[in-house]
């Protein structure tokens, strides 16, 4: 199957891998945290924070890339301070791909995080506390360990939905070959000529593939941490 790609297909499936890993990666510690506070604190706005958090999953996703290419496009408020300067473009570049998919993504991350938290007993953070131990260490040593098969999960199934993010990144960033062609623009740009058929559905084939490689690997991985962890 991998083999009868042409270089063009490759240079998508590439760039998906390459997106999806970064958005994944950039955004864990973001969604560790954010995680942690809906789980644990309890502040002013937290619902709201909890919607906003949640609202990519809700939007369509070309209204979500709408705002993204507001927001950071060379024009929009904070496009244009990264540009004038640090000198960073994000729309119409694949960095641009990699923050539309992260934020597509985040719901899924934090949800799993979040759960993972939340079956944590209180009760152990507490005692450690009252040991005297820092908050900060408390949850790298009692709270991280425990969680850490819900923060693979997370991150796995991040990376799965930034692989098939397709709305809000082609409104960010376009379709351009090479450049921005992720997975899923490729397959819709093959289905709008004659004779591409054929192309897009060994991508669908791609795409599927690493979708449930994706699922089943989360899967065996949090279950191999979580005996780990039962057997200590």
């Amino acid at each position: 199957m991998f083999d009868a790609l042409s270089p063009e297909e490759w240079r998508a499936v590439a760039l998906s891998l390459r997106v999806s890993f970064w958005a994944t990666l950039l955004s864990l510690p973001l969604g560790i945290f954010v995680a942690y506070a809906l789980a644990r604190w309890q502040f002013w706005g937290k619902q709201a924070l909890n919607g906003l958090v949640h609202l990519p999953l809700i939007l369509p996703p070309v209204v979500t890339g709408y705002l993204l290419l507001l927001t950071f496009g060379r024009k929009g408020y904070v496009g244009q301070f990264l540009h004038e300067w640090f000198g960073i473009v994000l729309a119409f570049r694949w960095t641009g791909a990699v923050l539309a998919a992260a934020v597509m993504a985040f719901p899924l991350m934090v949800r799993a995080i979040r759960l993972a938290i939340e079956a944590v007993d209180p009760k152990l953070e507490e005692a450690a506390s009252t040991l005297g131990a820092p908050r900060l260490w408390v949850f790298a040593t009692v709270t991280l360990p425990l969680i850490l098969p819900g923060i693979v999960a997370g991150a796995i199934l991040a990376f799965a939905k930034a692989m098939g993010e397709f709305g809000a990144t082609i409104t960010f960033v376009s379709n351009i070959p090479g450049q921005t062609q992720t997975l899923p623009s490729a397959i819709y740009a093959f289905l709008q000529v004659p004779g591409g058929d054929g192309q897009a559905f060994r991508l669908v084939v791609v795409a599927i593939v690493v979708a449930m490689a994706a699922l089943l690997l989360a899967e065996w991985v949090s279950r191999a941490i979580a005996k780990r962890i039962a057997g200590r």
